[in-house]
């Protein structure tokens, strides 16, 4: 099992996400809940498509942090 960064970022229309990991895997919602199962979906099937043309599937190794300054 591996956990893999993504990226959710509100939109006029709802949300969009992308991992850092896994360039050229996005996937878009109305709500975040659905961007989050749709982008879920957009891994797994991104990394069956790598294993499938026999390429290397990367390791996550994004991290996210905050940084509070002050308004």
């Amino acid at each position: 099992m591996s956990r893999y960064l993504i990226i959710i970022e509100e939109t006029d229309t709802g949300y969009s996400a992308y991992s850092p990991d896994l360039p050229g895997c996005v996937a878009t919602g109305r709500t975040r809940q659905e961007v989050q199962q749709e982008m879920h979906d957009a891994i797994e099937f991104h990394l069956e498509g790598l294993r499938l043309a026999g390429e290397t599937v990367p390791k996550p190794h994004s991290e996210a942090s905050y940084c509070e300054v002050a308004a």
